[in-house]
């Protein structure tokens, strides 16, 4: 444990050293009255401070960390509308169970309920939106709250902690032999399962015709990927990646059948969920997407949500990477059948959907597909690359496209479906990169809707030296705009408040341009595949400075067309 100074100490530095005496690394943030003296202290003790935009994503960027590495990151919020800001981030790590600790000032003790300045029920409300949420007792328990929260927010189902300091308690001091000792939160715990349940998985194993693996972003953070990969090959199970399970196994493995996703979910009469939930992105596991009598096996850390909109499940509550082990270690020697008419079935749609997603890729026709613009980017991008994708469109054409071969390498909208996050976990994963994996890129492909989210974040990359590249697909709008005659007509021919669409936005904005507020920081504008492949390879040589890339997207451009309607169906 950190020594304690013979000097008193100040409530800042005293919840900075138990920050750091817990292990935490980054701290993200945007200061004011109260919390100032919390992050200057914060970078005395060694941690690492990011001065974000905006509270939201301060607070992706924390989630992001979290996710990425098993321990929760802080993000650093003022009081009343500054918490407020912030609780979009802990929402989003609480429905994506990633850990997250969240330090927040409010007003002074003394002026409660007198109309404070920012004054607001910050731990009554906290409590929605995080599994705990507190102020310390006193100054001399911040050891034992800092301790509890951290061990809350990674132990069972990860997810949120809120912490509270009144402005008084950050400013007072306090005599070193005054403070409680706490204990440090080790790592959380990996749950087994019971030989009885490996035996049910294996017996249904053998029953099935028609077995399916799926791989969710719940094997990512459990960095279960040396054993799933052994569980993967040694079966022989076809399988899909969730968006963000993707990498856990390599998108190019001869068993993954993501091209032939529809057809292997209704086709399939066992489904094996491994960190993966039956919730809207999984269609709920209801017809006619899936089977009308398909048998799960469900493997989750949460045991709440296992059995969730199935009857036929087997209910395995455990951590990913135990039951991997476990699993593997019963499998030894033990082998299963697989029709090959299954296997038949799934290469057929495989190379059938390959073929489409191929012709939309080599059509060239100006301005671009979605398709034709992510060849080029894959063409030049390092296959080790970190990509975080934002936007609608934009995020669901990425992930049939773009493969990955290592985990916890794509950060997307997750299971909250959260537009806003991509600025902020870009800037995440570029600060561990850099800190960690120095050779790796981020680069961050958003829709033009999703880039003014946190667009501003941009100055946060710069700032901190962060070579991230953002990428925009520019159709103008929210899933499609208006080309730029159309737009500058229905403006111009009344009130745009009544003539405009909805989803556009303004036409042929040129976003690159925001690099010329800044001294070396390049941005590029480009329309055609050749110079997609050129402005790349520049940004891809910057090694601190952060660039932009405006692609022209056809405002009219789409996704492949989809057997069943994505979520719910427009009328438009």
């Amino acid at each position: 444990m950190i020594k304690m100074s013979q000097d008193k100490l100040d409530g800042a530095g005293l919840i900075a050293k138990s920050l750091k005496e817990q292990g935490v690394e980054y701290m993200f943030g945007v200061v004011g009255i109260p919390v100032i003296e919390i992050a200057l202290r914060a970078q005395q003790y060694g941690i690492k401070y990011v001065g974000m935009r905006n509270e939201q994503s301060a607070s992706y960027a924390a989630s992001a960390i979290g996710y990425l590495t098993r321990k929760p990151a802080v993000a650093l919020c003022v009081s009343g509308p500054g918490f407020v800001h912030t609780l979009a981030g802990m929402a989003n790590a609480n429905e994506n169970a990633w850990p997250l600790l969240v330090v927040g000032g409010s007003s002074d003790l003394g002026q409660e309920s007198q109309g404070a300045f920012q004054e607001y029920p910050q731990v009554a409300l906290g409590k929605n939106f995080a599994k705990y949420s507190a102020r310390p007792s006193s100054l001399s328990n911040v050891p034992f709250f800092v301790e509890k929260a951290f061990r809350t927010a990674t132990y069972g189902r990860p997810g949120t902690a809120y912490l509270d300091f009144p402005a008084e308690m950050i400013t007072s001091t306090i005599e070193p032999d005054e403070v409680a000792c706490s204990a440090l939160c080790g790592e959380a715990p990996r749950p087994l399962t019971s030989e009885e349940n490996l035996q049910k998985v294996y017996e249904a194993l053998k029953e099935a015709k028609k077995p399916l693996i799926i791989i969710g972003k719940g094997a990512a953070y459990s960095q279960a990927e040396k054993e799933i990969n052994k569980l993967v090959e040694s079966l022989g199970i076809p399988f899909l990646p969730s968006p963000m399970g993707k990498g856990v196994v390599d998108d190019d493995h001869t068993l993954c059948v993501s091209a032939a996703r529809s057809t292997a979910l209704k086709e399939a009469d066992l489904i094996v969920l491994l960190g993966s939930r039956l919730n809207w992105m999984l269609h709920f596991g209801q017809p006619p997407r899936f089977a009308e009598k398909v048998k799960i096996i469900q493997v989750d850390l949460n045991a709440e949500e296992l059995g969730n909109n199935t009857t036929d499940c087997i209910k395995i509550q455990a951590d990913l990477k135990s039951f991997g082990k476990q699993m593997n270690d019963f499998l030894d020697g033990k082998k299963i059948h697989i029709d090959r008419q299954w296997w038949d079935l799934l290469a057929k749609k495989v190379e059938k959907n390959k073929n489409v997603i191929q012709s939309m890729a080599n059509d060239s026709t100006l301005p671009l597909n979605y398709y034709a613009a992510y060849a080029q980017i894959k063409k030049v991008l390092p296959k080790n690359s970190i990509i975080v994708s934002e936007g609608a469109n934009t995020m669901d054409t990425s992930r049939s496209i773009m493969n990955h071969s290592e985990p916890r390498h794509r950060l997307d909208a997750g299971s909250f479906g959260t537009m806003g996050v991509g600025s902020g976990f870009a800037i995440a994963a570029a600060l561990h990169c850099r800190d960690y994996h120095p050779s790796k890129k981020v680069i961050c492909i958003q829709g033009d809707s999703a880039f003014g989210f946190g667009g501003m974040e941009i100055e946060t990359a710069y700032r901190y030296n962060l070579p991230i590249i953002f990428i925009i697909f520019n159709n103008n709008g929210i899933y499609g705009g208006l080309d730029t005659e159309s737009f500058a007509g229905l403006k111009e021919s009344g009130d745009p408040t009544i003539n405009l669409p909805p989803m556009s936005l303004t036409a042929g904005i040129r976003y690159e341009k925001f690099a010329n507020a800044f001294e070396n920081f390049k941005g590029y504008f480009v329309q055609t595949p050749d110079e997609i492949c050129t402005a790349l390879r520049q940004a891809l040589s910057e090694t601190s400075t952060p660039s932009i890339i405006n692609i022209e997207i056809s405002p009219s451009a789409d996704r492949k067309a989809q057997e069943f309607p994505w979520l719910t169906k427009s009328k438009l």
